[in-house]
């Protein structure tokens, strides 16, 4: 955990009548960590406290069931009634009772010194975890969009020279501050919609340079936001035209050049490889693990997209998290049971590419398995940057109930990517990421289709002038 100083930054929120709060300027120190009942001296620098919310959904475990949530345990969100949370350097200090709250000593003393939001009745849960987004790109894929809707098919559209490479010459081109500019607005968006934490890839360069730069372009976004970004190497994502038929060669400069500059340069945390027809074998994945792993990096993979992929071969290498999954078989969801792999399906990419099939949610959940949920923002076939549409097609779609999508969200998202001490829960000690949403139940939150009921978000601590107007 992070300590020091965080800077707050100026906000103002409308209540439900249409006044404002008044702006602050806050720096808070870190503070000890307290419960209401605790009679722990705290620093008086402000903090953050948010009170009267109908619901506060804690995701706090109630089972103590050790790994990520799966069964029964992905449907208990920690609900409290009329409930409030202190925050302070970025850190969550307590969750509890409005009541409770105010009967806290400390609180009692320092109220006037505490920034205040009242929350009205609405509903606050943590920080969405967007755990497989590609934002480094400088165009949408307009004529793509135009030939599926003629009836080409996603493969199809590849063949022909679209697709992922035709992203690839747009980044190429471009000059780093554009594409900084680029991420940074995606990234805003996510955050007006509740969105805290982002998994962030390359993969649109396809060189050792354009993939340096795509990374360094991530970084450099991340620093300008207030939220957290986990960048990862996507070098592997398709073999680059220049490599036609060299694709071993490809795989052999991912390997051996791109994974140790990227890691002398200390730009991504994971390596993730598109494992699928069309894409890089079983074989170049093991490869390309195996370096990732000999240099101190976690791994994680596209995969069965488009055709099925036996993940056992994947599995031992401690996968973080597999994603899409669209067609995976029983006897590899029992091997996905027995580890703490999340699986991380992405059905706003199956609803724009306009597909029949949606990953079988309910079968990886019954058969044991740890499901998250993430937008896979990107300009071919997912340009969402909307968690609660996510959220709707989950439970429309992929027959998740509230409840279970937004754990997946949440606390699954962290732990596909290695954040669930940080992430993913309101829990003292953990980062102050809140998203609140201007409804009475968190079930509305996938209810209202296509609809932003987001108030504000907090991202570490900070409320944003952006999500907060």
């Amino acid at each position: 955990m992070q300590d020091g100083h965080r800077q707050c930054g100026d906000w103002h929120r409308p209540s439900r009548n249409g006044s404002l709060t008044r702006s602050y300027s806050v720096t808070a120190k870190l503070l000890p960590l307290v419960t209401p009942s605790a009679k722990r001296e705290i620093s008086t620098d402000r903090a953050l406290l948010l009170v009267n919310i109908n619901q506060l959904l804690t995701l706090r475990s109630a089972s103590g069931n050790p790994g990520p949530r799966r069964g029964p345990d992905l449907a208990a969100l920690g609900i409290i009634k009329d409930g409030a949370v202190l925050c302070s350097a970025g850190k969550i200090v307590f969750a509890c009772k409005t009541k409770d709250a105010f009967r806290d000593p400390w609180l009692k003393r320092n109220r006037k010194k505490i920034v205040e939001i009242d929350c009205a009745g609405q509903v606050v849960l943590p920080g969405f975890v967007d755990s497989h987004t590609h934002p480094v790109f400088v165009t949408p894929r307009l004529g793509d969009f135009e030939k599926r809707i003629a009836g080409e098919t996603y493969e199809q559209i590849a063949e022909a020279g679209g697709g992922i490479r035709l992203s690839v010459e747009g980044v190429r081109k471009a000059g780093k501050k554009l594409l900084v500019e680029k991420v940074l607005d995606a990234l805003h968006q996510m955050a007006e919609q509740g969105t805290t934490t982002v998994e962030a890839k390359s993969g649109y360069g396809l060189t050792v340079d354009s993939e340096i730069k795509s990374l360094e372009t991530i970084r450099g976004a991340a620093a300008k936001w207030p939220g957290t970004v986990i960048a990862t190497l996507l070098g592997a994502h398709v073999v680059p035209r220049e490599f036609h038929g060299r694709s071993q060669e490809y795989v052999e400069l991912v390997c051996k050049q791109m994974i140790p500059l990227v890691v002398q340069r200390k730009l991504a945390q994971f390596v993730d490889v598109f494992t699928d027809r069309g894409a890089f074998t079983a074989e170049d994945t093991d490869k390309v693990f195996d370096a990732a792993k000999k240099h101190g990096l976690g791994v994680r993979a596209h995969v069965c997209q488009l055709t099925e992929t036996e993940l056992r071969p994947l599995l031992r290498f401690n996968v973080a998290s597999l994603d899409h999954l669209d067609y995976v078989s029983d006897g590899d969801i029992r091997q996905l049971a027995k580890t703490e792999t999340v699986a991380t399906l992405v059905p706003g990419a199956n609803y724009f590419l306009g597909l029949e099939k949606y990953p079988p949610a309910r079968k990886l959940m019954d058969g044991g398995a740890a499901v998250a949920l993430a937008t896979d923002y990107n300009p071919g076939s997912s340009p969402t940057a909307s968690m609660p549409f996510v959220l709707s097609l989950a439970c429309t779609h992929l027959k998740m109930s509230p409840a279970e999508a937004i754990a997946a969200a949440t606390i699954n998202g962290a732990w596909a990517l290695r954040l669930q001490e940080r992430k993913g829960s309101i829990e003292p000690g953990k980062d102050a990421d809140l998203a609140v949403f201007d409804v009475e139940d968190y079930r509305e939150i996938a209810y209202w289709v296509a609809s932003n009921r987001c108030a504000f978000s907090v991202l570490n601590g900070t409320v944003p002038s952006s999500s907060a107007q």
